[in-house]
């Protein structure tokens, strides 16, 4: 038995370890028998106390222990502590990252189905809605059923289904619907500001499907994964087969077989040669671009060169073959617009394709386009032409355009009577002195103004033929504000020359609104609108509606708004930051800027009462006419016109009119007389104004305040009624014959009472290149 130890602590436990029991008394704690060979007692309890040591002792001894691990030695701990954490946080990120997904792609492939061809078919055949701007139906677009061939996997020839993979999906046989490489290259062209969606055929098939194009993360999550359950439960050829029934390529085609009728009038796809079958199948990529030979030729050069790199085609065929250019483009079907209306609806799904909404997408969402006509303003236009054209020779066409200053919309737009004709509204050709603002604006840029003086005297430019005016001047030193009025070439032509040079004249009209590329009219010929001076009437109504509203330009546009069945919004002009307004001729001072605009107006406030079109109610109205000479087709110029315009605003509406012949004949009117601008053009576009703004309360333009010069005298003692703007272009010839000289009239007026004549100089050296004004 072990020797009982002083009871110190009345409180103290027996040792339950060794199967003691509690004394309810206060017995001192028993220990057990020692093991033989231990060296020392069992512990004692945790409530028991050391004996207290003698101060100072057992000091040597536990010194070290006492100062425990250095500085150094902590830190390294605390690192081996963190790094330890980040691992293990690494450790559970990187398990979450792969069971995450693989979980979250388990969940949706259980969830989503594949639509199969004939559902996505009924689909892209919903009918689309055009409407005035006052929401009376203008038009339906009729769905796609009509064109549509669903073929079976032995239809379609390896061919097609090879030109397709290159262009789309090299890849498409082998991959699992989706391709990791294409996507990561996709993330990397469009994070360096390249383009490429990444998307395998399978892929495309289920967006088509879904209708779905937004570029969310949820979108291709899901597209993927459908893409991927579609590769493992149907074959290849199905799902080949699915995509080119269903797939749009542009020109109204959707599906392989209605392309391939659309593009070269083919009805069994075993004729489709390799060099089409690329071609076709570059389409793909941007439909709505289809149109563009440019384009054309671009994809088809890369398709054929990856069905090469694949071994689809051998080298030697693909440079030997000639590119295989389609049949010109058919309009697609519409309801039953007739006359002049026909082509509006076009204009408009041709303007939403460049807007992002191609045939595919409208007709799979069914949109409402609210449109920018004004179907009292459209009829309006239509009348006016129809009276003033009745009984004039049937090769004579108007092209007439009216835009609102207020917001750039085209309002009304005639594009001719015959709705599978030319659209006579946006041909391109030469404005002859309409053209002559921008002349002037150039001017105004400089400092200079209305009442800088030149001489009107006849004179060469640099070598050039001889300018003449188209009539006699009221003056010979005159101001640009009589030589505007009286359509002076030589005032015109000196002012570019020597001040504005012809690249000061197309920048500025580039900043009222002309769109056309002018790189190819930098000689003198733009100053009065002749040699390669093209635009058309659309841009000239809409760059002097520029003019009309004090200088701020507005592209003009025939879509308002794009909206879902429902009502909800798509897309509206309004909120489309490209379609917002700016400061035409200075950006960075809109007092200068509205100067220049009311400098321009001021000079071309008074033509249209001296060319006898003038506004009705003595309501302010600003324009100019202009003409283009005819030359016969032995290069000889004549006294008559190939050209004659009109184009002339108030604050409400800019409107332009341009008249011209098929195949470039002159114009002659029913009379045999010869048409100016203030002639059949003007007379439309007065008919137009008035009746349009008949009912429309009476806008100024703003006050006048001139820049360069205070006002002079002018020299002119007896003004001309009239305004004269038959244009002699300027020429540069390398005859070698003897100066010739011819006489001919050249006056808006029907009695023309001065004659002018036309020298040709013998050739000399020019420092700017004029060309013919052809």
């Amino acid at each position: 038995m072990a020797i009982a130890a002083p009871n110190r602590d009345a409180d103290r436990t027996v040792a339950l370890g060794h199967g003691a029991r509690p004394d309810p008394g206060e017995a001192p704690t028993v220990f057990m028998t020692k093991t033989p060979g231990q060296a020392r007692s069992e512990p004692e309890l945790l409530t028991h106390r050391e004996p207290e040591l003698e101060e100072g002792y057992g000091d040597d001894d536990f010194d070290d222990e006492d100062k425990g691990p250095t500085e150094e030695e902590l830190r390294a701990m605390r690192k081996k502590k963190i790094w330890r954490r980040v691992r293990r946080t690494i450790y559970v990120a990187a398990a979450l990252m792969f069971i995450g997904p693989v979980l979250a792609f388990f969940i949706t492939y259980q969830l989503v189905d594949v639509d199969n061809p004939e559902d996505v078919a009924r689909n892209q055949a919903k009918v689309v809605t055009l409407l005035y701007n006052n929401g009376e139906e203008m038009s339906k677009v009729a769905g796609s059923g009509a064109n549509r061939v669903m073929l079976k996997p032995e239809d379609i020839p390896d061919d097609i289904k090879h030109a397709v993979y290159a262009a789309e999906d090299d890849t498409f046989e082998t991959n699992s619907g989706f391709d990791i490489g294409g996507i990561m290259r996709a993330v990397w062209s469009n994070a360096t500001g390249g383009g490429g969606g990444g998307s395998t055929i399978s892929q495309q098939y289920i967006k088509q499907a879904s209708g779905d194009d937004d570029p969310t993360l949820s979108r291709k999550w899901v597209e993927v994964v459908k893409a991927y359950k579609m590769n493992k439960t149907y074959d290849k050829k199905y799902i080949i087969t699915a995509y080119l029934n269903t797939v749009y390529f542009g020109r109204g085609a959707y599906g392989i077989a209605a392309a391939a009728k659309a593009y070269y009038g083919i009805d069994d796809l075993k004729q489709v040669t390799r060099p089409q079958a690329a071609l076709l199948a570059g389409m793909i990529q941007t439909p709505a671009k289809s149109k563009l030979p440019e384009y054309q030729k671009k994809r088809y050069e890369y398709v054929s060169g990856r069905m090469v790199v694949n071994g689809w085609m051998s080298d030697q065929e693909r440079s030997s073959a000639a590119f295989p250019t389609p049949l010109e483009a058919q309009a697609g079907k519409t309801a039953s617009l007739t006359g002049p209306r026909a082509k509006i609806p076009f204009l408009v799904l041709e303007e939403l394709e460049d807007l992002g909404f191609d045939d595919a997408r409208l007709k799979q969402n069914g949109y409402k386009i609210t449109t920018t006509i004004d179907p009292r303003a459209q009829q309006v236009m239509e009348d006016s032409v129809a009276q003033v054209m009745q009984g004039q020779p049937a090769n004579m066409h108007m092209g007439m355009v009216a835009v609102d200053p207020k917001t750039g919309g085209i309002i009304a737009y005639y594009p001719g009577s015959d709705p599978n004709g030319t659209n006579w509204a946006n041909i391109k050709q030469e404005p002859g002195s309409s053209f002559k603002p921008f002349d002037l604006v150039g001017l105004l840029k400089l400092g200079k103004g209305l009442q800088e003086m030149y001489d009107s005297t006849p004179k060469s430019f640099g070598g050039s033929k001889v300018v003449k005016n188209a009539s006699k001047p009221s003056c010979g030193e005159c101001t640009v504000a009589t030589a505007m009025k009286e359509s002076l070439n030589v005032v015109f032509s000196d002012m570019v020359y020597h001040d504005v040079k012809p690249a000061g004249v197309a920048e500025a009209a580039k900043e009222a609104g002309i769109t056309s590329d002018l790189s190819k009219a930098l000689d003198l010929n733009i100053a009065i609108g002749g040699g390669q001076t093209l635009v058309s009437a659309r841009e000239m109504a809409t760059a002097y509606a520029t003019f009309a509203s004090g200088g701020v330009r507005r592209p003009s546009h025939l879509v308002a708004k794009v909206e879902y069945p429902d009502g909800g919004a798509a897309w509206e002009a309004s909120a489309e930051p490209s379609y917002a307004e700016a400061l035409a001729f200075d950006p960075n001072n809109p007092d200068t800027n509205s100067k220049i605009a009311r400098n321009v107006t001021e000079s071309l406030l008074p033509i249209p009462k001296s060319s006898k079109i003038e506004c009705a109610k003595d309501r302010p109205c600003a324009g100019k006419t202009g003409t283009h000479q005819y030359t016969n087709p032995q290069g000889v110029e004549t006294a008559d016109n190939a050209k004659a315009w009109m184009v002339g605003y108030t604050p409400q509406v800019s409107a332009a009119a341009a008249l011209s012949a098929e195949n470039g004949a002159p114009l002659k009117a029913a009379d045999g007389k010869t048409v100016y601008g203030s002639g059949l053009p003007g007379k439309a576009w007065q008919k137009f104004m008035n009746a349009y703004l008949a009912d429309a309360p009476k806008e100024n333009f703003p006050r006048f305040v001139p820049i360069g010069e205070p006002e002079k005298p002018t020299q002119s003692s007896v003004p001309k009624p009239t305004t004269t703007d038959n244009v002699p272009p300027p020429v540069t010839t390398t005859d070698p014959q003897p100066p010739v000289t011819t006489t001919t009239t050249e006056t808006d007026d029907p009695n023309p009472s001065a004659t002018t004549t036309r020298t040709k100089p013998k050739p000399t050296t020019t420092d700017i290149p004029l060309p013919g004004n052809n």
